[in-house]
């Protein structure tokens, strides 16, 4: 492919991209009334997007045929767009450790903890197995902009989170990092161990979390 033809189709699904952020879901037939190409060229720049984890569809019945399959962005197409929240985020942060020092940061860091395990506790219910907690857990954290899976390894439980959406705040306080395992830990119960064996933070593509039975 040429220079000129992968600035056309970089373009192209940047429009995409914007025309999804800006009305919502929306098929490939809409999409190409609006980009003024065939619904076959939208399809193909939509599952580019989609094997970089940027899109994802979702079918809605028809009367008439098959269901149509209606696209939407997924979190990780968030960091495309303008975000000033980042930067306010670490201002605040900034500021609180300026107002109210390093004991101060703990305190609002596990208060922010206490709220999180009484939130997920509510959701997870009781009487699952840990498999059940953990894809119960998997699918919070994702509802969360975590895109998080479960996968079993052997005797063991990984927890996998592939997008983090606070990782801007995380950096500026790294204690919120070290909340969030204590939150994983209490969450799940006395009878596992966590531990994290991946950190985007320290350069890791993703989190990751080894889960095993105590």
């Amino acid at each position: 492919m040429s220079k000129s033809n992968q600035r056309q189709q970089s373009g192209t699904r940047r429009t995409i991209q914007h025309l999804l952020k800006q009305h919502g879901p929306r098929d490939a037939n809409a999409l190409s009334d609006d980009l003024g190409i065939s619904a076959m060229a939208v399809r193909q720049h939509l599952y580019g997007l989609q094997e970089k984890g940027l899109v994802r569809f979702v079918e809605e019945a028809r009367p008439i045929g098959r269901p149509a399959k209606l696209w939407q962005l997924t979190a990780a197409a968030d960091t495309l767009f303008p975000d000033g929240h980042a930067d306010l985020i670490v201002e605040l942060i900034e500021s609180a450790k300026s107002a109210f020092g390093p004991e101060g940061m703990d305190q609002l860091v596990g208060a922010r903890a206490k709220q999180q395990i009484r939130a997920y506790q509510a959701r997870l219910g009781s009487g699952k197995s840990l498999r059940g907690r953990l894809q119960r857990l998997a699918t919070i954290r994702s509802d969360e902009g975590y895109m998080a899976d479960v996968e079993k390894v052997g005797d063991t439980y990984l927890l996998t989170e592939n997008h983090c959406p606070i990782c801007t705040a995380a950096t500026a306080c790294t204690g919120i990092c070290a909340a969030e395992l204590s939150v994983f830990q209490t969450v799940l119960g006395s009878d596992v161990t966590v531990e994290r064996t991946d950190h985007i933070l320290a350069g890791a593509r993703r989190c990751a979390y080894k889960i095993t039975k105590a």
